[in-house]
């Protein structure tokens, strides 16, 4: 399974850490804003609200962009797990056009695999998984083979094409679930600019002369949790927000009650 760099910190772990430093740059900003205020005097709140405001806005561009980015991938994950369920119990259906003994052995194969498929990845051995719906495609396409070489008639060939269509969804889902990813880079500018926006409104706040105020607070937990909602919404796997399996579940059933 593709790893990014930051998926050694749990979800948790890194909303904390991320709400740590975005406490420690916004009381840096303010502790600089206080000795401004007390050593400079010729410096203006006005200019320095307006640099403020313009890198907050900056940041909630790169925050929406991200956050868009997350949501277009989740909902793309959700739409695969139904296309591959529809494609996996198409192919079950088209088992009936073989001949025996292919018919009854690709049948059991593709029990197997959605088995597989609706609970393999809630085990959370996730390369495990993969190799093994692998093996099983080697076996499934065998088994296609020799019916093949039975029959070669139009009927064998619309299971092979259904079985080749239900190879290619396991490839996507595989690519949008696991390997398409919010890049690094963008990561790191997002943090980089969240904690530039700390320290500039702490700065405000000091260069205000305003006391500490427990809004400060809530501003840095209302940063963490969204930019925690973004690493959930990117992580397949791990975290709150997670595709349901609805479809391979109720496909899962209709084929253990439609053997052919």
């Amino acid at each position: 399974m593709t790893r990014e760099p930051l998926d050694v910190f749990p979800i948790w772990l890194l909303s904390a850490i991320v709400g740590a430093m975005a406490g420690l740059a916004l009381e840096g900003g303010y502790r600089v804003g206080r000795w401004r205020h007390v050593r400079v005097k010729g410096e203006k709140e006005t200019p320095v609200s307006a640099m403020v405001g313009s890198i907050l806005a900056l940041f909630a561009f790169l925050l929406g962009f991200t956050f868009g980015m997350a949501a277009s991938r989740y909902e793309t994950r959700r739409d695969t797990v139904l296309e591959e369920a529809n494609a996996i119990g198409t192919t079950y259906l088209r088992t009936q056009l073989l001949p025996e003994p292919q018919r009854s052995e690709s049948a059991r194969l593709l029990r197997e695999y959605v088995d597989l498929r609706a609970h393999g990845i809630e085990s959370g051995n996730t390369d495990e998984a993969l190799a093994h719906s692998e093996r099983l495609h080697g076996l499934l396409w065998a088994e296609a083979v020799k019916a093949a070489n039975t029959d070669r008639g139009p009927i064998t060939g619309l299971y092979i094409q259904s079985l080749n269509q239900m190879i290619d969804l396991h490839a996507k889902r595989v690519h949008v679930g696991l390997r398409s990813r919010i890049p690094p880079s963008i990561w790191m500018g997002l943090y980089a600019l969240a904690f530039l926006a700390m320290t500039a409104v702490g700065y405000q706040s000091g260069i205000s002369a305003t006391r500490r105020s427990p809004a400060m607070v809530v501003l840095v937990l209302a940063f963490a949790g969204v930019l925690g909602l973004i690493a959930d919404l990117d992580r397949a796997h791990e975290g709150l927000i997670r595709v349901g399996q609805e479809a391979m579940i109720d496909l899962q059933k209709t084929m253990n009650t439609t053997k052919p």
